[in-house]
């Protein structure tokens, strides 16, 4: 039986290195080809590892291009459209988790039931209205939407249902109010889903392409995903360009993972659990 577990046990492990080489090949050959000379690109057989490295392409994307004004473009408008998901989500679940009025499930559920209407079809709408109030080709515009956030409202509800009503009521008989019972004991306890959840926008927002696309028609306003589309039509044959302004792009995320990650897994972790 424990020979057998752990034969099993090793073609787990084989498997998941197979599936973790094959994953790693792209991001390889993203920094591969960021690294070649125009010349090399094209080269056959091909060079995964180059022979001569050049930093040209980087150079390029950080000289020639408005990159660093599309960084902060994308940096401000994930930023706050991250931290107003949080706050609105926040609210919303622990209205849903700890009031009750009326048709209160009833609207839970629609609230879930939007969750399958993809942007493509809510976004004329919300175009249109962003449009009649003037918030067209700004930021204000493109951060609005992202005050309704179902899946964070779903996942802090659930989270906050478990925490204890006894604890809200001894702050109520200790004379807190609504606001202090909310930022002094909710959130810090929440902290662990409200990481996971940031991780998760940021990401989101940070590679969100459709809709900057559709509001941003400002050059001076693009953020980092539309810049790079631009990229791709202006040196449509450079991919070391490319793949160098994807790596650069890159750098903001995996910086925000590697501040979250121990609350990132634990979340993850508990959620699975739970």
């Amino acid at each position: 039986m424990n020979k057998k577990f752990k034969l099993k046990s090793m073609n787990v492990i084989l498997i998941l290195c197979v599936i973790t080489f094959l994953s790693i090949i792209p991001f390889f050959w993203m920094i591969s080809t960021s690294l070649k000379s125009q010349e090399a690109l094209m080269a056959i057989p091909i060079e995964w590892i180059p022979k001569n490295v050049s930093f040209d392409a980087f150079i390029k994307v950080l000289t020639k291009l408005p990159f660093l004004r599309s960084t902060f473009n994308s940096l401000l408008i994930t930023l706050s459209s991250t931290i107003l998901t949080l706050l609105s989500a926040s609210f919303a679940a622990f209205i849903f988790a700890k009031f009750e009025f009326r048709f209160k499930n009833v609207l839970f559920v629609l609230f879930l039931m939007s969750m399958m209407i993809p942007l493509q079809v809510t976004g004329i709408p919300i175009f249109i209205i962003l449009t009649k109030l003037g918030l067209n080709n700004s930021y204000l515009g493109v951060i609005l939407p992202s005050v309704y956030n179902v899946f964070a409202i779903f996942l802090l509800r659930q989270f906050m249902r478990k925490i204890s009503n006894e604890l809200i009521e001894a702050a109520y008989m200790d004379g807190a109010s609504l606001i202090h019972v909310f930022f002094k004991i909710i959130i810090p306890i929440s902290i662990v889903p409200l990481t996971t959840l940031f991780v998760i926008n940021f990401m989101h927002y940070w590679n969100d392409y459709f809709w900057p696309l559709i509001i941003l028609t400002d050059p001076d306003k693009v953020t980092l995903p539309v810049l790079l589309s631009k990229l791709n039509a202006q040196y449509g044959t450079e991919y070391n360009t490319l793949m160098a302004g994807s790596l650069v792009s890159m750098g903001p995320i995996l910086l925000v993972y590697a501040f979250a990650q121990k609350y990132f897994i634990r979340g993850v972790q508990e959620g699975g659990v739970k």
